[in-house]
């Protein structure tokens, strides 16, 4: 069958990447065309568009590029209809996904949306068009399933793909083997995640930056992606001497004693790894106004949001600063009851997610519905 699959974001190629690998061990003459990052091609799919070009976030962001995004929203529905596939799977991204969606149920294409749009914290009224042109809406968190019930959606949970993820990655990678390749195995590890995209990378590294010479005892490492060039990374790096490894997240984290790490889905990454964490973001602020109002959370990281709860610290634009940030590192990395109650918090969140298999429990569904 000749799956189309639309990926706008590093976290979404990541997750169409195993569910990819899952599709074709069920169906061996699968083929795919996408719109995606280095790991669905990885997995043998033609990339179409490179989520480097598709990551616009916030509304300023957004109007800002607002031609380019128009003419993709183009490009892509002339596309599927010339490829013609069995089916279209969304992945997140919903601002442009969505629209795709409402197209190819004109057109009698099924639909499949794999990993929610975030309806339940804000624009709750596009659950009335996911209703109508959805063929079926797969999601990932628990409350999920309760939250859709509300609006008469009967939604799939089919458990959180993080965990099949990281499953799949400590069956095969040694902390060892990364320790020594990258001459790490003297002082304990800080990681160092600034986010994806450049307005993150801009006000977020230059404050974690401002640990480093605090605290000498202690190897910091930039988890970087292959989307920016170590040159841009360095313009907000204050010291040569701290290491940016690319495309190894799941490493650093693995031998991490606590991480400092940009609101996204890397925060619930870092749950799982077990490592403490502190959670930052700084948005335009005139973007970040506007999102306060529209959205309905008390939380920003997926974990305070699963768990429904203040477990990991949140500093957010104007508390996003040295000083704070220096206060609450000092706790997830000296104080040890403090850690240990991080700690627990996460077995408590990892318990509420349940067992991996999420991609193969999604691959079979779809291709039962096909």
């Amino acid at each position: 069958m000749k799956y189309y699959i639309i990926a706008g974001e590093v976290s979404g190629d990541l997750h169409a990447s195993f569910l990819i690998k899952e599709l074709k061990a069920q169906d061996p003459s699968a083929e795919f065309r996408v719109w995606g990052g280095d790991m669905m091609r990885t997995e043998g799919a033609t990339i179409v568009r490179h989520i480097n070009d598709l990551a616009f976030m916030g509304f300023v962001e957004v109007i800002a590029n607002l031609k380019t995004i128009l003419g993709n929203l183009s490009f892509c529905k002339k596309d599927i209809i010339n490829y013609n596939p069995d089916c279209v799977i969304f992945v997140d991204y919903p601002g442009f996904n969505l629209k795709i969606a409402k197209f190819c149920h004109k057109k009698n294409i099924k639909n499949f949306y794999y990993i929610s749009p975030k309806v339940w914290a804000w624009k709750k009224g596009r659950i009335k068009t996911m209703k109508k042109v959805l063929d079926k809406l797969f999601v990932i968190f628990p409350f999920e399933k309760k939250f859709f019930e509300k609006y008469n959606f009967n939604v799939e949970y089919v458990g959180n793909p993080i965990l099949d993820e990281i499953l799949d990655f400590t069956q095969t990678q040694k902390k060892e083997d990364f320790l020594s390749k990258n001459s790490l195995d003297s002082k304990p590890i800080i990681a160092l995640l600034p986010g994806s995209r450049v307005q993150e990378i801009k006000t977020t590294l230059p404050i974690q930056m401002s640990l480093v010479e605090k605290y000498p005892d202690f190897e910091f490492v930039v988890a970087g992606l292959n989307n920016h060039s170590e040159a841009f990374y360095r313009k907000y790096m204050n010291c040569d001497k701290t290491k940016i490894i690319f495309n190894q997240t799941y490493s650093i984290l693995n031998v991490a004693y606590s991480a400092v790490v940009c609101s996204g889905t890397a925060t619930l990454e870092t749950a799982l790894f077990n490592v403490p964490e502190v959670v930052c973001y700084k948005a335009n602020p005139i973007s970040f106004s506007i999102g306060k109002l529209l959205v309905d959370l008390n939380y920003i990281s997926l974990v305070n949001i699963i768990l429904d709860k203040l477990a990991v610290v949140e500093l957010l634009q104007n508390d996003w600063t040295t000083e704070k940030l220096d206060i609450e590192f000092k706790k997830i990395t000296f104080d040890r009851d403090y850690r240990n109650i991080m700690l627990m918090e996460y077995t408590n969140l990892k318990s509420m997610l349940g067992n991996a298999g999420a991609s193969r429990t999604t691959a079979s569904k779809i291709i039962e519905l096909i």
